[in-house]
C-alpha cells in the first residue's frame, strides 16, 4: 500500500490531516522535528521520521514509497521586524521539499497556502482564486513570503512537472488545538468570559479545522494540478465569532466594541516600542491591518471541483470550546 507523507504533522492542520488519513485506513508516515510536541498525534499508529525541511537526505527517505505528500509547514509570525526567518522557512525550506518531491515522482503534492495570497475585492463583493493578487505592498514580510511560496509551488507544477495543488486556507477553529494557535487562544478567552471587548468593523474568513483537513485529502483525490482552491466556510464579524464562543462557553459575550482607529493608535505605539527597544511586538500597525484587510471570498470552486462542503463554523467553534474546557 502506498504511503501518505505528512510534513508538519504536529501542527494544528497537519495533525488533523494525519488523523483523517489514518481513519480512512491509509498507511501514514510523518516527518517531524525532534523538538516538536506530538500531543495531537500520539494516539495514532503512524511511521515517524525526524528531521527538518532543509535535510535533503531525510526528505528523500521520507518520500520513498509515498504517492501523496501533504505539506503543512509554515512560519506564521507576521510581526517580525526582520522577515528573513519567514523567507527561510516559508520559501527556502519549501524549495528543498519541492526538489525532493520532483525526484520522488509523487502522484500528488498538496500545499497548504493561505487566503493571504488571494486578492482584495475592488467593490466589496466576494473574490475568487482567478483574480490577480493586488496588495503585496500592504501585507508585510509574512504575506510576501507566502505569496512567493505559493508562486514557487505553481511554478514547479508548470515547469518541472510536479503534480501540485495549492489550498488557500483561512483561519481555522476546532478541537485539537494543543498549542493553542493565537486565534484559538482568543476564542478560548471569549469562551471563558475573559474577553470583554471586540474590534468593531473587523471581519474575517473562517473554517472548521476538520473541514480544512478534509479539503486537503479531497484535493489529493480530485484537485487539478497547478490550481489553487479557497478553503473557507464564511466571512464572519469579530463580534459574531467571539459571541458564538461565549455562548458555547455559557458566559456573557464581549460587550464593548473598540473602533479600528483605536486599534491603529495602539498599533502605532507598538511600532514605536519595537523601534525603541529593538524587539518584535505582537501589536503593530501591520498586525492590525492584517486583522481586517481580507475581503469576503467565494469557495465555490472547491465545492464544484473537490466536492467539498464545509459545516457551519458555529459547529467547529462549539467543538473547539469543548476541547479547551477539557484541557
Amino acid at each position: 500500500m502506498p504511503l501518505k507523507l505528512v510534513i508538519g504533522a504536529s501542527g494544528f492542520l497537519g495533525s488533523h490531516v494525519t488523523r483523517q488519513l489514518v481513519e480512512r485506513g491509509a498507511a501514514v508516515r510523518v516527518l517531524l522535528r525532534r523538538t516538536s510536541s506530538t500531543a495531537a498525534i500520539d494516539d495514532l499508529d503512524v511511521e515517524r521520521l525526524h528531521g527538518d525541511v532543509f535535510d535533503d537526505a531525510t526528505l528523500r527517505d521520507a518520500m520513498a514509497g509515498c504517492d501523496e505528500v501533504y505539506y503543512c509547514v509554515v512560519d506564521t509570525r507576521a510581526w517580525l521586524r526582520d522577515p528573513a526567518p519567514l523567507f527561510r522557512t516559508n520559501v527556502e525550506g519549501l524549495r528543498h521539499v519541492l526538489d525532493a518531491a520532483v525526484q520522488a515522482d509523487v502522484r500528488r503534492f498538496i500545499f497548504t497556502s493561505t487566503i493571504g495570497t488571494i486578492a482584495l475585492s475592488a467593490d466589496g463583493g466576494p473574490v475568487t482564486e482567478d483574480e490577480p493578487f493586488n496588495w503585496l505592498d500592504q501585507g508585510g514580510g509574512y504575506i510576501r513570503s507566502r505569496v512567493e511560496a505559493e508562486n514557487l509551488v505553481l511554478r514547479y507544477a508548470r515547469e518541472r512537472g510536479l503534480p501540485a495543488v495549492a489550498l488557500c486556507v483561512s483561519n481555522t477553529y476546532g478541537p485539537g488545538d494543543f498549542q493553542p494557535t493565537p486565534h484559538g487562544a482568543l476564542l478560548d478567552a471569549a469562551a471563558r468570559g475573559k474577553m470583554p471587548v471586540y474590534v468593531k468593523d473587523m471581519s474575517m474568513e473562517v473554517v472548521g479545522i476538520e473541514d480544512a483537513a478534509r479539503a486537503l485529502i479531497l484535493a489529493a483525490e480530485k484537485g487539478r494540478v497547478g490550481e489553487r482552491y479557497i478553503i473557507s466556510e464564511r466571512y464572519i464579524s469579530a463580534r459574531e465569532l467571539y459571541g458564538a464562543a461565549a455562548q458555547a462557553g455559557g458566559v456573557r459575550p464581549p460587550r464593548i466594541g473598540i473602533p479600528l482607529k483605536v486599534m491603529y493608535a495602539l498599533g502605532y505605539l507598538g511600532d514605536v516600542a519595537a523601534k525603541l527597544f529593538r524587539r518584535d511586538v505582537l501589536l503593530s500597525t501591520l498586525s492590525v491591518r492584517l486583522m481586517h484587510i481580507m475581503s469576503p471570498m467565494d469557495h465555490g470552486k472547491a465545492e464544484r471541483e473537490l466536492g467539498w462542503h464545509p459545516e457551519p463554523i458555529h459547529d467547529s467553534i462549539r467543538r473547539a470550546v469543548e476541547f479547551y474546557r477539557a484541557r
